[in-house]
């Protein structure tokens, strides 16, 4: 059987939580994962505050096989991001001649590298450099930990440049059922299916639309068979308790 792995998101900034800036990094970053059989298990969000960076990354890269962080690797006053990494790490942050190089290649002119840029060019000594084609200034790995930065595209494309080298489970399959039936008709049934296939992430969702209420019933797991098994379970559950279910998405088979 392949091995299960892990991950997880650390998300980084005041912005995001103070809700000026809405984080739409952590569905793709899920999606992509799930698809190279890589769970992600838990998504947390800091402010800008060193000791806080510092407590998270330590407490996510023991449990987890791969850490990716978002955001605070920019050129201002409150880009903390990689001296916190440093620290946690140990290790002193350090101008990488590699990181400032592509800065160089970038803007084109030694004069426009401003001590403000060069800082993008910091990481922590001995970390590998993650590659940025959209704004030049990388982001980097050090251990299992992946520093990228937060603007959605360009934590897109670093991201499109580590997934090759993350190692890979079996990819997790989701099949989603829809019904007309109240959440509260249907949770005694799921509980028992649950209990019958505890490798199968099960989850029911509320839904509101075309001014009916619905239910989704979302299955998740690495293996097919108990999936498509449990996923008729379902269907049939709901149908004897009288809903009308739809299977809207099914990557399960036999």
């Amino acid at each position: 059987m392949e091995k299960n792995y892990t991950a997880a998101l650390l998300v980084i900034g005041n912005e995001i939580l103070s809700g000026r800036t809405q984080d739409t990094n952590t569905q793709w970053i899920g999606k992509k994962l799930s698809d190279r059989g890589i769970r992600l298990i838990e998504v947390r969000v800091v402010p800008d505050i060193e000791d806080e960076i510092i407590l998270a990354v330590n407490a996510l890269r023991a449990k987890v096989d791969y850490v990716f962080t978002t955001g605070g690797i920019g050129p201002t006053h409150d880009d903390i991001t990689s001296e916190s990494i440093a620290k946690a790490f140990g290790v002193p942050a350090v101008l990488d001649e590699k990181a400032r190089a592509a800065l160089l290649s970038h803007y084109k002119k030694e004069e426009d590298l401003t001590p403000a840029r060069l800082k993008m060019a910091t990481v922590p000594e001995g970390a590998v450099l993650v590659a940025n084609p959209v704004s030049g200034a990388p982001g980097y790995r050090i251990g299992n930990v992946y520093v990228m930065a937060g603007v959605p595209m360009i934590m897109q494309a670093m991201l499109d440049n580590i997934l090759p080298e993350l190692k890979e489970g079996a990819p997790i399959l989701s099949n989603t059922v829809t019904c007309n039936l109240p959440e509260s008709t249907i949770a005694s049934r799921l509980e028992e299916i649950q209990d019958e296939y505890p490798q199968i992430e099960i989850g029911s969702y509320p839904h509101f639309r075309a001014g009916e209420l619905g239910l989704s019933v979302v299955l998740r797991s690495p293996e097919n068979l108990p999936l498509h098994e449990a996923t008729q379970k379902v269907i049939h559950a709901l149908e004897a308790l009288g809903g009308i279910a739809h299977a809207v998405s099914i990557q399960s088979k036999i």
